[in-house]
């Protein structure tokens, strides 16, 4: 498993661990474009460590921010076999503190974009549930900012109906992925969602899929959520995507 290399992140509050994964040919192909992936609710996972790879090997630079890094005290990441995981895995999140979240996230953005090895205008977000409504906030933030990031991915982004007073915000291209048998998000707030990010259909640069009979957090392989069909076809989906709004070659 390729597990990224430690990155320490400057940011205002202090500095924040994350790992890093650069493309193989970052060394002699010039500035690529980079990615910031935030994490799931069950921290920087095997899975998410899987994801960042696979990002990396399509050429992107790519840093994950250690969320769970401020709590007290500090986690990485939920092993699968724990007792009680998505129980364990609330109480995590029921320590963040959102704002300092986001803000890390603006920082790991900047961080990336500073790097010799990096199109300073060409970063992206990444976000899988918990990072996916984060990496929106992130998104908005940095439009706000006149800083737009250069692409968003959201995967099931499960803060998104709490969100969605900054759609308007977002200014960006954007795909956002759901299943439509979500137990979390149920199908009534996925349109919803995709009412407030599309602007009702007139934002061209958004794209929202939907994945029939995929619960949430289908990508994840884990056998509890996992769903074979809908995972290759969304992951195919923000490769297409981000090889069009964010082309590494």
């Amino acid at each position: 498993m390729a597990s990224g290399t430690p990155y320490e992140i400057p940011t205002a509050d202090g500095p924040l661990p994350g790992l890093l994964w650069l493309p193989r040919e970052t060394t002699h192909a010039g500035p690529v474009p980079g990615l910031v992936v935030m994490q799931e609710i069950f921290g920087l996972t095997d899975y998410i460590r899987s994801r960042c790879q696979d990002l990396a090997d399509l050429g992107y630079a790519v840093l994950a921010p250690q969320v769970y890094a401020r709590l007290d005290p500090p986690v990485l990441a939920l092993e699968d076999d724990e007792e009680d995981l998505l129980g364990r895995a609330m109480g995590l999140l029921g320590q963040v503190d959102w704002d300092q979240a986001v803000r890390d996230g603006l920082a790991a953005r900047d961080a990336l974009a500073s790097m010799p090895e990096v199109d300073e205008l060409g970063v992206g977000l990444v976000g899988f549930c918990f990072g996916g409504g984060l990496a929106f906030n992130v998104a908005a933030q940095a439009c706000q900012a006149e800083v737009p990031p250069a692409a968003l991915v959201s995967f099931y982004g499960s803060a998104l109906p709490q969100l969605l007073h900054l759609a308007e915000d977002v200014d960006c291209p954007s795909l956002h992925v759901f299943g439509t048998d979500d137990a979390y998000i149920p199908m009534e707030q996925v349109e919803q969602i995709r009412e407030a990010v599309t602007a009702g259909g007139a934002r061209e640069q958004v794209r929202f899929e939907l994945h029939e009979g995929a619960g949430h957090a289908f990508d994840n392989p884990n056998p509890v959520f996992h769903h074979e069909e809908a995972s290759e076809e969304a992951w195919a989906q923000a490769e297409e995507f981000l090889q069009q709004v964010l082309p590494t070659r």
